[in-house]
């Protein structure tokens, strides 16, 4: 009996305390919450698959991947995914406003996380642009990357088949030489300067690839939900389908089983090293898409009695899966690059964030019908980005949203907001594709939303749900909304294992060029810019709400009678609902 009390003081905290915004439109049947629930999933990924040539490939002298990522994946990956996820649920709100509804001291997470985000969003579609350009020049009889001899190639520039006959460039002297695929994309792609000091002026051929894939993603998120929902079901069917057709053509090419076996067997001894935990911890968040505010916001759009559990545990699955599938194809390839190069599997490319365009470009320049599989590989990098892209952007313009309902749900104002801020992250984008942009785009990567920032997010994600709001009351909203209490694992993970892996060492770019004091310092001011909102809001917020319990109720059962604490004014705290737009069934 009490605790039929208990869920019934709940189903009325819902409806009275944590009723949504003014005029936010819920999800009113199976078709958008079918659409959100593959969102979420596909958010999830498409972004393991799009890291996994570029991230993953920074592991390769590493190899210290499959440990640490397992360890991340169940005790931060997959509890911080589900914990987003029914907290958007629970709220029906946005990335921000559901931490005002529910632990409001903490309600800097959600700027944080919008930071980030904002951020990323700034520069992780410059690799699309990069990709649009790389499929435009794949439409060739021949590869320009394949061979030399361009204008864009130097004297040192050497072709794979005849770097293999070492007793001829020995002979010529050749000491300091480079590939056709490496001068392609540094000389020819990026033009890139000397150093951030030298910024260069804009290129404007990767400028117009830039805004070709701003306006495809603003078309994709315009109409919210109901938009997206019908993209999605492009962008996740065919990437999976050419995942298989990679892995396939992979597996079956010479050298295939070196790459699979350095693949599976890692070096224990990089363990030490506490730079490959961050990586893992990364490679996790950026993954599930977790601590930007997104997966909050598309759960958000979850009917209140959905059971998001099962989901979050499915979804989780086919992401790690699918990553840990796509591992096969990539090595594979590589395999087969070192057999064909003559070199061992390590030395097949160097690491660093243009990693996606050389080492698979020159791979498919050496494969029967170079220029179909090029297609195919862009085409499907151009999808799984976009994929991921505009959850991401969806995420941010939710959480901002339902900050200002008023404000920006009138008439057309969102759909105008959405193309001003999608024009404001195009034009700061442009700085990353000058001559010096690839110093500029790292320094994003490495700080705005790096690893660090992420743990950051998570760590206090779950100190306000475990031990300010009560990880047993989060329990019990839980239960309250799928009918049942989660496995214990998650609550555990929530209340004790909190990733904090940190450690700085300076930022350089393919192991030459070191950054400038004043770049590092640019770095750690965006670094900074989402991890002081937690702290910040918190010391602002804490004041105002002084003498307001922070969680909504305290429950105190003994036999069948339930109490709750007072708040100043002598009521339980709970406001007169002035509508209700989620419904719920007990």
């Amino acid at each position: 009996m009490a605790q039929k009390e208990k869920l019934q003081c709940l189903k009325d905290f819902h409806k009275d305390t944590l009723k949504p915004s003014p005029g936010r439109a819920r999800a009113r049947g199976p078709r958008m919450r079918l659409k959100a629930r593959r969102l979420r999933g596909r958010s999830g990924t498409v972004s393991s698959t799009l890291s996994c040539p570029w991230r993953r490939l920074c592991w390769i002298r590493k190899r210290a991947f499959l440990i640490p990522y397992t360890i991340f994946l169940f005790g931060g990956g997959l509890p911080v995914f589900f914990l987003e996820v029914a907290l958007g649920q629970y709220t029906s709100e946005g990335g921000i406003t559901c931490w005002a509804k529910l632990c409001p001291i903490f309600t800097g997470i959600g700027y944080a996380s919008v930071v980030i985000v904002s951020l990323l969003n700034i520069y992780y579609i410059v690799i699309l642009a990069w990709g649009l350009y790389y499929l435009f020049h794949s439409f060739q009889p021949e590869l320009p990357w394949a061979k030399c001899k361009q204008p864009w190639n130097t004297e040192f520039c050497v072709e794979d088949t005849v770097r293999k006959n070492k007793t001829f460039w020995l002979a010529a002297n050749i000491t300091n030489f480079t590939s056709p695929v490496t001068e392609f994309w540094e000389r020819n792609v990026l033009s890139i300067s000397s150093g951030i000091e030298d910024i260069g002026a804009v290129k404007w051929d990767l400028a117009l690839c830039l805004l070709a894939v701003w306006v495809i993603c603003f078309f994709c998120i315009w109409k919210g939900v109901r938009s997206t929902g019908k993209v999605v079901y492009i962008t996740a069917t065919f990437p999976f389908v050419m995942l298989i057709v990679l892995l396939v053509r992979g597996v079956t090419l010479p050298g295939a089983s070196e790459g699979i076996k350095f693949y599976l067997y890692p070096n224990l001894t990089r363990l030490q090293d506490p730079e490959v935990w961050i990586d893992a911890g990364t490679q996790i968040f950026f993954s599930y898409a977790i601590c930007l505010g997104a997966m909050t916001s598309l759960g958000s759009y979850n009917k209140y009695k959905y059971n998001c559990y099962r989901d979050c545990l499915l979804l989780g699955g086919l992401n790690s899966g699918t990553s840990f599938v796509s591992g096969f194809a990539i090595f594979s390839v590589l395999g087969f690059m070192a057999q064909e190069q003559g070199v061992d599997i390590a030395d097949v490319a160097e690491s660093g964030p243009g990693l996606a365009f050389i080492a698979y470009p020159k791979a498919v320049s050496m494969m029967p019908m170079p220029t179909l599989w090029a297609v195919l590989f862009f085409v499907m990098l151009l999808l799984l980005g976009l994929d991921s892209q505009f959850v991401e952007v969806e995420g941010q313009i939710t959480s901002i949203v339902d900050l200002y309902p008023a404000v920006l749900r009138k008439g057309y104002r969102r759909e105008m907001f959405i193309a001003a801020m999608c024009l404001m992250s195009y034009l700061l984008g442009l700085a990353m594709v000058t001559k010096g942009g690839m110093y500029v785009f790292q320094l994003f990567d490495y700080y705005a939303a790096s690893g660090v920032c992420l743990l950051w997010v998570a760590f206090f994600e779950c100190i306000a749900v475990a031990w300010v709001y009560g990880v047993d009351n989060f329990y019990d909203a839980i239960e309250d909304m799928i009918g049942y209490r989660p496995n214990s694992w998650m609550k555990w993970s929530w209340s004790y294992i909190t990733p904090v892996l940190c450690m700085y060492k300076p930022l350089t770019y393919n192991k030459v060029y070191e950054y400038p004091d004043w770049a590092i310092g640019i770095g750690w001011v965006l670094a900074l810019s989402s991890m002081i909102c937690s702290l910040w809001i918190k010391a602002v917020a804490a004041p105002a709400k002084s003498g307001v319990s922070s969680r909504p109720k305290e429950y105190n059962v003994k036999g069948s009678e339930l109490t709750q604490p007072l708040d100043a004014n002598g009521t339980n705290g709970l406001n007169k609902p002035t509508h209700t737009i989620v419904e719920t069934m007990m």
